[in-house]
């Protein structure tokens, strides 16, 4: 038997401009500037420039009238895309170049790794069949140098998708064909091999035989810092393993690291959203808005609209779906000017709440002049939900008198000293980090004595507490921190 059940539901949902400026919030500057490349090419109702559309007088228009009373199936209001507000005023000033602060990664268009190895590929004397394997290899290496993939799984694929009659030795014969290119070790399929390759390629000497023989026989003994174990198997003093060692971290775990493709070059790239500048005590802040183009709803669709007003009466199915089709696009076009607007507008305000919250921080750049903040402090006093601010901070940084920083440096959680002050756990890692530095690199200070350290400059904090902050600065444990 069947029962029906009268249920109310309080749902909250998000209107198309609302998502829109939720994904637009979370996108740096340089996404930014592809998404409205992007919009620019999808929508032909929305167009880059300055110049200011002309406002069309409506009142004289009876059609207007008619079809903001009847007609309800298409619900369309002229004055919506015929205002002052297609004149784009949301561009704001660019952030000024100032070279003596541009601390920008370089970025020049190179090879990417694959191009490379290709190129090179194409100079050697190989047959059809070998160069096609060696090519396949080659598209399989992610963008370390690595080749993380089985060679039976290779030659699977080659035999599969390729149509090549292939086995896993003439794989594997080609993988040492691509480990003699340039750059040395790249081809490797683990960090081993790949420091192998490299000190097998140098020039001998009695230090670079001890150095293959420590990664070839003693690379877990070297991993783990484990000196006494290499010491006794080699039968050599501290002096001749300390020349050794330096040996190995002169060589390249990530051969392929420093090549790259332009895109991904430029997507790698460190772009300040906001500049902010300290002068004779007053702080000033800029927005990037260098590749944000300043646009506006496109002028022919808009007459194609006011066409559909002034003839409405002469209206066929046809032309009524082509002005359904013109509706959404300048909706769509005004959405997202008026996203962008939006957008632009939180960011601002964002920043700004940042800056009055850690005003010392700006004016000196002393990292221990920085205040607790969480995101709750921000959206409080921004006026935003938490969320939001979330959003805003990420991925998001920001150039200072004192270099460029991500927005999420200046949140920090907060603590108690013995005396009951209040201070950021940033400065409780700054302290930790100063002793780690100091340590004697013999014997380094384990996380219990630098609980016991902290203790005494008046920071009680357990030692997991200590550990968990440890972690967080990437920095080893004691027994990884050991040197000889």
């Amino acid at each position: 038997m069947l029962r029906q059940h009268l249920q109310q539901k309080l749902q909250q949902k998000l209107s198309p401009q609302q998502i829109q400026l939720i994904r637009l919030l979370e996108l740096p500057a340089i996404e930014l500037e592809e998404r409205i490349k992007h919009e620019l090419e999808e929508n032909p109702a929305l167009e880059e420039g300055a110049e200011p559309v002309e406002d069309f007088d409506i009142n004289d228009e009876t059609g207007a009238d008619e079809l903001s009373s009847g007609d309800s199936d298409l619900d369309i209001s002229l004055g919506d895309y015929l205002t002052e507000d297609d004149i784009p005023d949301y561009k704001l000033r660019e952030m000024r170049e100032r070279t003596e602060q541009k601390e920008d990664i370089p970025f020049s268009v190179s090879q990417s790794l694959n191009e490379s190895l290709l190129q090179q590929l194409g100079l050697r004397d190989l047959p059809e069949k070998n160069r096609k394997i060696a090519e396949y290899i080659i598209g399989n290496m992610d963008d370390d140098g690595y080749l993380r993939r089985d060679l039976g799984a290779i030659a699977d694929d080659l035999i599969f998708q390729e149509g090549q009659d292939v086995d896993e030795k003439e794989v594997e014969e080609m993988l040492y064909v691509i480990q003699d290119l340039e750059p040395t070790g790249v081809g490797a399929r683990t960090l081993q091999e790949c420091l192998l390759i490299q000190l097998e390629k140098k020039e001998p000497t009695s230090v670079t035989d001890l150095a293959i023989q420590v990664v070839k026989n003693y690379f877990e003994e070297f991993t783990r810092k484990h000196y006494d174990k290499i010491l006794r198997g080699l039968s050599i003093d501290e002096e001749t393993l300390k020349k050794v060692f330096h040996e190995i971290t002169l060589l390249n775990p990530k051969p392929g690291g420093f090549l790259g493709g332009a895109m991904e070059t430029a997507m790698s790239r460190v772009t300040p959203d906001f500049l902010v500048e300290a002068v004779n005590g007053e702080l000033f802040l800029s927005m990037n808005n260098r590749g944000v183009p300043e646009m506006r709803v496109n002028r022919e669709y808009t007459e194609m609209f006011q066409d559909y007003v002034a003839n409405k009466s002469n209206q066929t199915s046809e032309m009524r779906d082509a002005v359904q089709f013109v509706k959404q696009k300048l909706d769509s076009a005004q959405w997202f000017i008026e996203a962008i607007k939006q957008r632009n507008d939180t960011l601002r305000r964002t920043m700004e709440t940042i800056m009055v919250l850690q005003r010392d921080f700006f004016l000196t750049g002393d990292e221990a002049s920085l205040k607790p903040m969480i995101l709750k402090d921000v959206a409080e006093r921004a006026g935003y939900d938490i969320s939001t601010i979330s959003r805003v901070s990420n991925s998001k940084y920001v150039q200072t008198n004192f270099g460029i920083y991500p927005l999420k440096y200046f949140f920090s959680e907060s603590m108690q000293t013995d005396s009951g002050e209040e201070i950021s756990t940033r400065e409780v890692k700054k302290i930790m980090k100063e002793h780690i530095e100091a340590e004697n690199k013999r014997k380094p200070l384990t996380d219990e004595e630098i609980t016991a350290i902290l203790k005494e400059n008046g920071y009680v904090i357990a030692r997991r507490t200590v550990a968990k902050y440890r972690e967080q600065m990437d920095i080893p444990v004691a027994r990884l921190r050991k040197e000889i």
